[in-house]
């Protein structure tokens, strides 16, 4: 299999409408080749190539930032002699000066497949202000290690944030190169784009359903996307940023396992596979115990549930985390009604919104925890509809 990324450096005929023009690379650590060289690396000795920008997503170009919503600063870079700006710094969307520095701007980001997963939001941007200014984008396909199936409700509008970029459900089930395409036609962008698709690549190939095994080495696109179980969990366990349950920062598993030192985790997975068992299918859940080192509860304690994808048992058709993570929210309201579950601070830049509500991009799954007359079904229904409308839609745009 190789990314976009490999092919056009393998490929001088794919390279060549880009000799004599000004390149500007989207990157993070995890734009690498197959034998693990940074993209801005290999490019800048490339023949015809003329690097003369570098753009930085979340977590830097380098990925030093370790947290979440913490900014990066603009930098020029020591070997390469470029300038490297930060698009989650003092801007989330390109200025004209950022767009005066190149002519072509290549994005090579590896993505998770989820919504709220901010380089879609920073690829939409780029084509918005290329649209403006006049320059091509070139996506540098690579895969989506979720894979193609679509979970949860779309983002209603009104609702658009950085998290939400548009109308889609939290598990997209593209790749970035399709979602670009998306966006360049959903928003009527009038811009010279372009994807470098990948070769050899099967997103319904097991056993990584999207993702390679075997194949590439994994790298941490954000420094807490440590492995292929987090990203397949992910578009469930993201939401805990929005809850007051620890998401696992802090441990050496984020974003796979959940709990707090105030819960009883054995008695929350019996109430959740009491309400609806067929929202626990394709994984295992294990109750464990955690200590975060970081982050919310940090040096407590804490009970919780690990999931687990990569095991035997792992079925990707059956797999829901989105509702897996509903679920567990739900429980904890049965067991604890008055359990304060909710955050409330500004989140990713947007104020006077429930964090939960902007990561789902309604109110909808919040007011369906907190209503005890609602049942699974309450939420199953609108999401069933949601996503089967969300297959529709992204049908034209696949490219694999």
């Amino acid at each position: 299999m190789k990314t976009g990324l490999d092919r056009l450096i393998s490929d001088p005929a794919l390279r060549a409408p880009l000799e004599g023009r000004r390149i500007g690379l989207v990157a993070h650590p995890a734009s690498v080749t197959a034998d693990l060289r940074h993209a801005a690396d290999v490019l800048s000795g490339l023949a015809g190539v003329r690097l003369t920008a570098a753009f930085g997503p979340q977590h830097g170009l380098r990925g030093e930032k370790q947290d979440n919503m913490v900014e990066s600063d603009d930098f020029t870079d020591p070997v390469l002699g470029i300038p490297v700006f930060s698009l989650y710094g003092e801007v989330r969307r390109p200025t004209g000066q950022m767009m005066s520095t190149f002519d072509v701007a290549l994005v090579d980001l590896q993505d998770v497949g989820c919504r709220i997963y901010t380089f879609i939001t920073t690829l939409l941007h780029l084509l918005e202000e290329a649209a403006r200014h006049g320059r091509a984008v070139w996506v540098l396909d690579r895969p989506n290690p979720a894979g193609r199936p679509v979970e949860g409700l779309t983002l209603r509008a009104g609702h658009e944030s950085f998290v939400g970029a548009g109308p889609m459900p939290m598990r997209h089930g593209l790749t970035l190169g399709e979602m670009g395409a998306w966006f360049v036609r959903h928003f009527r962008l009038d811009v010279d784009y372009r994807v470098i698709t990948m070769e050899g690549y099967d997103p319904d190939a097991a056993p990584g359903h999207g993702w390679p095994v075997g194949e590439r080495a994994w790298v941490n696109p954000s420094p807490n996307a440590a492995s292929l179980n987090m990203a397949r969990a992910y578009a469930g366990t993201v939401m805990l940023e929005g809850a007051t349950l620890s998401e696992g920062r802090g441990t050496t598993r984020p974003l796979e396992l959940f709990g707090a030192p105030d819960i009883d985790a054995t008695a929350l997975l019996a109430r959740m596979q009491a309400l609806a068992p067929e929202w626990l299918a394709g994984c295992r859940l294990r109750p464990c115990w955690f200590e975060p080192t970081f982050h919310k509860h940090v040096g407590r304690l804490c009970s919780g549930l690990q999931i687990h994808t990569d095991d035997p048992a792992y079925d990707h058709g059956a797999f829901r985390p989105w509702r897996l993570q509903a679920l567990a929210f739900k429980a904890l309201r049965q067991l604890a009604p008055d359990y304060p579950l909710w955050r409330d601070f500004p989140y990713e830049y947007t104020s006077g919104v429930l964090p939960i509500d902007v990561i789902n991009g309604s109110a909808l799954l919040r007011e369906w925890v907190d209503d005890p007359a609602a049942t699974p079904g309450d939420l199953d229904v609108p999401a069933c509809a949601d996503e089967a409308a969300w297959h529709k839609e992204r049908a034209s745009v696949l490219l694999y």
